[in-house]
């Protein structure tokens, strides 16, 4: 059954210091359910920059690393020292 203003009454909000009725003990606990459901949002939305952070800091690491790979693979000095002493022990 939906009221007249279109919201379903268990969806209605109220506020815990106007609602006629309430005991200070259930004020209380309503504000407590409300602290630890902003809590929980906050530890969602901070466990999902978390691991949006964790992915980039291993793809960059990754990166490096193979970069790091690539370029010494790329390097043939040694290769040339090692000709220019073959030459020289030839001609020695």
């Amino acid at each position: 059954p939906r009221e007249p203003g279109g919201e379903a009454p268990f969806a209605r909000r109220i506020d815990p210091v106007r609602e006629p009725g309430l005991s200070p003990e259930q004020r209380l606990l309503m504000a407590q359910v409300e602290r630890s459901q902003r809590q929980r949002a906050l530890q969602r939305r901070l466990r999902g920059r978390n691991a949006l952070l964790a992915l980039g800091f291993g793809a960059v690491a990754f990166g490096i690393y193979g970069y790091t790979f690539y370029s010494v693979s790329q390097e043939r000095f040694l290769d040339d020292l090692e000709q220019e002493a073959e030459a020289a022990r030839a001609r020695a």
